[in-house]
């Protein structure tokens, strides 16, 4: 294909992929199947691969994200980004009412939905998206563009022609209840902590450092209000009404009220209705309509003096307490779960509410058979908030937390400081057993695809599996005697089994499910040591000396290794051929350029990725770190250095090296295969 053509249909392909978008992600109204849209993406993917002269920062390719990791920078917002004033009940509504009126005369509300989200800010210049920026302090907030290309349902150019040439429009980073607990359940298979509820985590999303993992938690963005010097109409619904034109996410759910009757009618509508909605809302926003009266009426240092936020009381119901479950995970740490009697809370029926550890139950004071109650309060697992003693019966039974582990009888253990109780029987208790090697196998430790929870449990059950090294003794003949497997999982299983061997050291001393080491903890140690047997024969003092190693993960580290019972498991698994050493060890030779060298890494690089520079410094004996300090000996300063980084670091004096002059100082070939 010539270039000419090549161009022609790259063209094609990126208006057509764009209209699919937006025809999916804003109206919900797909007209093509998803195998047809993934061929295009491949085909324009491979294009632009085959034809990088064509490349184009807003194709709609960048929504899949890349792994670059960059840091935030900072940038001030073009008009105050505040948060609102709250109020709770319609008396508050009322007195914000007369202040209005009071100001301005005679005026009209819109009413919107208090979407339960991360707030941000996009900045568009002639038609195409630049900028976009977190709250922060309302003010300035971090620039995060990279993240929220890869959102679908915002538009990188607007498909309208009467478009202002500079201006912002904010809305509300989400993700809809069911892509959220979809991610919760992939959480919890792979070991990791779930999420409380969906405003966390679209805010934490927001905040990753790849973009292409944020690509995958399926981020939706919902559009509220622009901001500019010359908006297309002079009414906050006009502009709204415009937006939703040109192709933003703007919600259908915007009322205009002439006064506070009719705002409290739209307030107590959605009050019920809003549990109908596939994302979470926590309130009603009232705003006052002219841009005119807006302007007049101001700001205050926190907040508009224009608009409102009615805010619903946090769910609530009550139930009685049945019972309360204790539970034991891999750790050992035993945690209760109150049985209560089912009660329709928040659009679900609650059965269970967590209670978190003893000290919970003894401050609420708990007895069988309370009238206790629950709420969500943005929180998918309920809490039991209070009890009323009041309805108590006289011979309630006081809930006692157990003093030995109900899986295995083992009395517990408590150490000072913790809340938690533990069983200690790490290598007798079924629930840890099952639980370590879930964690063994999941996605970011071995990533053994074909095995969960339900098979551990079943592989435990029939015998097969009673400890980490037995993974790598399951046989295809043994796989299909049990049910649920037939010649291709089982093959496939004990396949990706053997594949493991193949994963790097500091993610199988992740997997081993050391007590608080966790991924970036291993990834320190596994580099610093080098092997399992130099971690094997430190001493705490040892550990100590490794980069963001304290003192309660080095006495976790020397316990575990300290046992009989986990040394000989190890060096089962360096017979099965799993990886011990790695060929990223930290240099101790003071020969190196970078030796005993502290250095912080800033900015976006043309020719290598965040982590290939910081690779190549570990490489040549340097240390990274996050931040600078006294002790920070230079800097690597990309494109968008942190300004607040390089105050600090002209106040104090630090070398603030370029990508290329850092490249010169250590003679590295131009090329990024060097660091592969």
């Amino acid at each position: 294909m010539d270039q000419n053509t090549a161009y022609q249909r790259i063209k094609y392909l990126r208006e057509e992929l764009n209209l699919h978008n937006y025809r999916y992600y804003v109206l919900s109204e797909p007209v093509i199947s998803d195998f047809e849209y993934d061929r295009k993406m491949t085909e324009l993917l491979e294009l632009e691969k085959e034809f990088p002269q064509f490349s184009d920062p807003l194709s709609p390719s960048v929504r899949i994200g890349d792994d670059r990791n960059e840091e935030f920078v900072q940038a001030e917002h073009l008009t105050p980004m505040f948060s609102l004033a709250n109020t709770y009940n319609s008396g508050d509504l009322a007195e914000f009412d007369e202040r209005i009126r009071k100001a301005v005369g005679e005026v009209e509300y819109i009413c919107e939905l208090k979407y339960d989200g991360a707030a941000i800010s996009l900045t568009y210049e002639q038609g195409k998206l630049t900028r976009a920026v977190t709250r922060g302090d309302g003010v300035k907030g971090d620039v995060v563009t990279s993240n929220i290309l890869t959102i679908k349902s915002i538009p990188l150019k607007l498909s309208i022609g009467n478009a202002p040439d500079h201006f912002e429009i904010r809305g509300e980073i989400l993700l809809n209840r069911n892509v959220f607990e979809a991610l919760n359940r992939e959480r919890t298979e792979s070991g990791e902590i779930p999420f409380a509820n969906p405003r966390n985590a679209a805010a934490g999303t927001l905040k990753m450092q790849k973009s292409s993992a944020v690509a995958k938690r399926k981020l939706d963005c919902l559009l509220y209000s622009l901001a500019g010097n010359q908006l297309p109409s002079a009414t906050h619904l006009g502009n709204l009404e415009w937006a939703r034109s040109a192709g933003f996410k703007v919600p259908p759910y915007i009322e205009v009220k002439k006064d506070l009757a009719g705002v409290m009618e739209f307030i107590l509508k959605w009050q019920e209705d809003r549990k109908n909605l596939p994302f979470d809302t926590d309130g009603v926003v009232i705003k006052v309509n002219s841009i005119d009266q807006q302007n007049e009426l101001g700001f205050t240092a926190k907040s508009p003096r224009w608009a409102v936020a009615y805010k619903y009381p946090a769910e609530k119901a009550e139930t009685t307490l049945i019972s309360v479950d204790f539970q034991v995970g891999r750790t050992g740490a035993v945690t209760p779960v109150a049985n209560l009697e089912p009660v329709y809370l928040g659009g679900t029926t609650v059965k269970r509410a967590t209670l978190h550890n003893a000290d919970q139950i003894a401050l609420l004071d708990l007895h069988l058979g309370d009238l206790v109650s629950i709420e969500k309060g943005g929180e998918i697992i309920p809490k039991i908030t209070a009890v009323n003693k009041s309805k108590r019966d006289l011979f309630a039974v006081p809930v006692a937390f157990v003093t030995h582990c109900p899986e295995c009888g083992t009395l517990l253990t408590k150490d000072a400081g913790e809340a938690r109780h533990y069983c200690p029987n790490e290598s007798g208790c079924p629930p840890q057993i099952k639980g370590r090697i879930e964690h063994f196998v999941s996605r970011k430790a071995m990533n053994i695809d074909g095995i969960g929870e339900e098979t551990v449990d079943q592989l435990f059950r029939e015998g097969l599996l009673h400890e980490i090294p037995d993974l790598y003794t399951i046989t295809v003949d043994q796989l299909l005697a049990l049910e649920r497997f037939a010649g291709k999982s089982a093959e496939n299983l004990v396949k990706a089994i053997s594949e493991s061997t193949k994963i790097p050291f500091e993610r199988v001393l992740y997997a081993l499910g050391i007590r608080f080491v966790g991924e970036t903890v291993a990834k320190k140690l596994a580099r610093s040591m080098g092997s399992i047997e130099k971690i094997m024969e430190a001493s705490r003092n040892d550990l100590l000396k490794v980069d963001e190693i304290g003192e309660k993960i080095a006495d976790s580290v020397v316990a575990y290794m300290a046992t009989d019972k986990n040394r000989l498991m190890i060096q089962t698994l360096m017979g099965f051929g799993v990886q011990f050493r790695t060929e990223h060890q930290e240099s101790d030779s003071g020969n190196l350029p970078l030796s005993g060298k502290t250095i912080v890494v800033s900015g976006s690089f043309s020719r290598f990725s965040r982590d290939e520079i910081k690779d190549l410094i570990e490489k040549n004996g340097g240390k990274n770190s996050g931040s600078v300090t006294s002790k920070t000996s230079l800097i690597v300063a990309g494109e968008n250095m942190g300004p607040e980084k390089r105050k600090k670091a002209e106040s104090l004096g630090i070398p603030i090296l370029s990508e290329e002059e850092l490249i010169s100082m250590l003679g590295v070939v131009q090329d990024a295969s060097d660091f592969s």
